[in-house]
């Protein structure tokens, strides 16, 4: 009989499949619609990996305190590299 995961594994697949079409309707509506029509996947693939990079490195977000995600990684890393060199 195959295991079934537990109902919260189950909420959490959920909650990471909406963030994922969350993320998805974002890039359609300020990428895909706005920018087109488009006249080559080569197009949409370029414009996809720079809307990626802005997400990633540029964009401000205000849940973690108007910085980009990617200093907020940073910021957790030097953190956690500074707690274990304390022990």
């Amino acid at each position: 009989m195959p295991h079934l995961p537990s109902k919260r594994k189950l909420d959490e697949y959920r909650s990471i499949n909406a963030l994922a079409e969350s993320i998805i309707g974002l890039f359609k509506t300020e990428v895909i619609k706005f920018l087109g029509p488009w006249k080559s996947v080569c197009q949409v693939e370029w414009e996809t990996l720079k809307w990626v990079d802005w997400y990633n490195n540029t964009r401000l977000h205000s849940a973690i305190g108007y910085i980009t995600p990617h200093e907020a990684e940073e910021a957790f890393y030097a953190r956690l590299n500074a707690a274990e060199k304390a022990a």
